[in-house]
């Protein structure tokens, strides 16, 4: 997710806006942020009423809820998250009755948390079927919108650990031609959802390419999905076809000791995945099924672990 030129990108979806729409009572959310990171509710929710009284029931406002919501559940205060994420969720509803999710930007990050810590309430209490019936349903009704994503990745991180990797898209690409899941049955594979944006990407670099000399002699694979975005250096619109190109200049000048890594180019991939985090990391074992299913970067030690693991016989 990422804000540029009034352009908030959720999940590799572009939408819109002027200045004053992300500004407007912006505050609100920085005010509750602070509140919830001191582990502040009773004054959070203060911010909240006095919002209300003034404002009434906004985007804003229901991001706000949001944070409150994550900030529970970063606690593991789960019964209090997951109320906050019903009363998001709730007041989300109340607004969709009115305008589309992604007529602005701060719907639909209130949304996709509100179902990701509701889900993450279930999961950690011993509903773990509750939570993929959810998630399953919120895929239903939300999968055409920028939430679709974070939906699945939450769905993924509860359900894709044992199954088979779902079959990655591979029409466009660049670098050499990405074998299909399927024929690298037997060995060992590593997915690297990366993005020509993303800082943590580019560390994640050094440490991928030492596992793959390592484990060279255990066969693993190394294949890395990106996407496009819509824009291209210092976060200029660009056409597919200058993008692409922008694309592979950045591969050539950052990715360079990953010489051979496939690179499939398609926003399905990152919807099938869930990729809404970059980098995502994922393990595939040698029998093809998930191993490991992780967003965001990951150290050495933790990933060689996961890695030597999927790898062994």
């Amino acid at each position: 997710m990422a804000l540029r030129n009034g352009m908030l990108r959720v999940g590799g979806v572009g939408i819109l806006f002027g200045v004053a729409a992300l500004t407007a009572h912006a505050g609100i959310v920085d005010d509750v942020r602070v509140q919830v990171g001191q582990n502040s509710y009773s004054a959070a929710e203060g911010e909240l009423r006095d919002y209300r009284a003034q404002h009434g029931v906004t985007p804003e406002y229901v991001e706000a809820w949001s944070w409150v919501a994550r900030g529970a559940a970063a606690m593991k205060q789960w019964t209090q998250a997951s109320n906050y994420a019903r009363q998001t969720r709730t007041l989300s509803e109340q607004l969709l009755a009115k305008q589309k999710l992604d007529a602005e930007p701060h719907l639909p990050i209130a949304l996709g948390a509100a179902y990701e810590v509701q889900a993450q309430a279930l999961a950690e209490t011993g509903k773990r079927s509750e939570a993929i019936a959810l998630l399953r349903a919120a895929l239903v009704k939300y999968g055409n919108t920028s939430i679709r994503a974070r939906l699945q990745k939450n769905l993924n991180l509860i359900s894709l650990v044992g199954q088979p990797a779902p079959a990655l898209q591979a029409t466009q690409y660049l670098g050499t031609k990405p074998p299909t899941l399927a024929s690298l049955k037997g060995a060992p594979v590593l997915l690297f959802f990366w993005a020509h944006w993303c800082g943590d990407c580019k560390a994640e670099v050094p440490i991928i390419a030492r596992l793959k000399q390592e484990f060279a002699p255990s066969g693993l694979v190394v294949i890395g999905p990106t996407q496009l975005y819509g824009y291209a250096a210092q976060g200029n619109d660009a056409t597919p076809a200058q993008e692409r190109t922008y694309i592979e200049s950045v591969r050539q000048r950052y990715y360079a000791s990953l010489p051979d890594m496939p690179v499939p180019l398609s926003q399905q991939n990152f919807n099938t995945y869930g990729a809404s985090t970059t980098p995502t990391l994922v393990i595939l074992n040698r029998a093809g099924q998930v191993a490991m299913y992780h967003p965001g970067a990951m150290p050495y030690a933790e990933l060689r672990s996961a890695v030597e693991k999927a790898a062994s016989r």
